[in-house]
């Protein structure tokens, strides 16, 4: 049996207006299956650094520019993604400018805590779980 190791991705999760207690964050539209609204990110290339991944793959979603600004954490369940075994460094971010859904993104929408789709891809659930909870724990 070859050996075979998850695909590694990045996902960004991108503040247009924070506000201490309810940040604005950007989500796309999927446009590809798995259907959903999901937090824009992708697969990091070969010979790239997955910082230089989330920067390239919010800009190629969104057309935003974006500044890192911290890593939330890495999620690596084998079953995040319908599609197989993908490993996820999220990065928190915050962008400037006007978003426009571009590449794989058929929407983009702007959404508070309060105001988060019911149909969210992967495992994009858990992961605007924690991070509304450090946002929290940071106030």
């Amino acid at each position: 049996m070859a050996h075979q190791t998850p695909a590694l991705t990045v996902d960004i999760i991108i503040e247009l207006e924070s506000t201490a207690a309810d940040p604005e964050i950007l989500l796309i539209q999927r446009k590809h299956p798995p259907a959903g609204w999901a937090i824009p990110g992708g697969f990091v290339e070969y010979g790239e650094t997955v910082e230089r991944a989330a920067i390239r793959e919010a800009k190629e979603e969104t057309d935003l520019e974006v500044r890192l600004k911290r890593l939330l954490g890495v999620y690596s369940d084998p079953a995040r993604d319908p599609r197989g075994h993908t490993v996820s460094i999220v990065y928190v971010a915050s962008g400037n400018g006007v978003p426009k859904a571009q590449d794989d993104a058929l929407d983009v929408g702007l959404f508070r805590r309060s105001s988060l789709p019911d149909e969210l891809a992967f495992d994009h659930a858990t992961i605007l779980s924690d991070y509304f909870a450090s946002v929290d724990s940071m106030q």
